[in-house]
């Protein structure tokens, strides 16, 4: 049987076909994004609507589209469709469009339309995966397992179909990117603060980092991470005054603190033991200095830049330190 290659499709319809597959996993995302930190199922019910519960028809559940002509309200009780949900799918379209271009066209007379199909899916899994995650941190301020452990399992068992790294880098950069960050900002910041610096949650983020890139990689996206936390950390501070905990995180405390004001006995210090273990149990300090600031979404923006511009920047880190 011939093998067929992808240069002999048109690189306008594999882009388009890509930004369609793009669109519809992102709204997906959507799914992802609200069910999964609140721990409901991804698959059941359907889509329905946020304020009644009305099950979603599929003609109003088309990408984007369908917000444009529903006006931004939804049909069941015209209540405002949060403008969040066409710029996720907008987002997953823009995702896939950016594979598709980095990471398939430039190797179009390499690949053969099943390896660019397999890395189609791997890279648009990663980068769906990763805006997921970082979604759910800024409005939880947690990284569920599912998206970090499965995505650094998801890297670990891609290597060998990769270019980036070998299997045995990939296994070293996992180590390495979570038992360094557990280390210096978790387990010393502890014995240093008396707190720990940063969540478990970003420690297995860095493992995903380690699984997809390789040590370098683990290192460069907690560097690059970190620079970009500072500076827009920074400028928020200069511009509001103030960073405010996020609402979800505020109301999960108060629900926490309602339920031990309520309970009686084993019941209660249970409650008070999982309060203290909790790194948001206890209110943020007020002073600037002492805003809480979700590290998650800017370890996922330095894997971003990783994913779609890897050659460049470690050709850039090979030369600054003869790597």
């Amino acid at each position: 049987m011939e093998t067929v290659f992808l240069d002999l499709l048109p690189n306008s319809l594999v882009l388009g076909l890509g930004v369609v597959f793009g669109l519809l996993c992102g709204s997906f995302l959507n799914v992802v994004i609200y069910r999964l930190p609140r721990g409901l199922s991804l698959a059941y019910p359907g889509s329905q609507c946020p304020h009644c519960g009305t099950k979603i028809a599929p003609y109003d559940n088309v990408p984007v589209l369908a917000y444009l002509w529903l006006a931004g309200r939804s049909r069941c009780c015209h209540q405002k469709i949060s403008v969040r949900y066409p710029l996720v799918e907008l987002i997953g379209g823009l995702a896939a469009g950016a594979v598709v271009t980095m990471k398939l066209l430039p190797y179009r007379h390499e690949l053969t339309l099943l390896q660019a199909g397999g890395l189609f899916w791997l890279y648009l899994a990663l980068a769906l995966g990763l805006i997921a995650a970082a979604a759910i941190d800024l409005e939880h301020m947690i990284l569920p397992d599912s998206l970090t452990w499965g995505g650094m399992l998801l890297g670990l068992l891609s290597s060998p179909l990769r270019s980036e790294v070998t299997l045995i880098e990939s296994a070293l950069g996992a180590a390495l990117g979570f038992v360094g960050l557990w280390f210096l900002f978790i387990w010393l910041h502890q014995k240093l603060r008396g707190f720990p610096g940063m969540g478990l949650g970003d420690a297995k983020l860095m493992a995903l980092a380690g699984a997809w890139f390789g040590p370098w990689g683990a290192l460069l996206t907690l560097f690059g991470g970190a620079l970009q936390g500072t500076l827009v950390t920074a400028a928020t501070l200069l511009w509001h005054g103030k960073i405010t905990e996020p609402r979800a995180v505020t109301a999960q405390r108060e629900e926490l603190l309602a339920a031990i004001e309520s309970a009686e006995g084993d019941a209660k210090q249970a409650l008070l033991q999982e309060l203290h273990a909790d790194p948001l149990g206890l209110p943020p300090d007020e002073a600037p200095g002492g805003a809480r600031v979700a590290f998650g979404p800017f370890l996922v923006l330095t894997l971003l830049e990783l994913l779609f511009f890897y050659e460049p920047l470690r050709s850039l880190v090979r030369a600054q330190f003869l790597l």
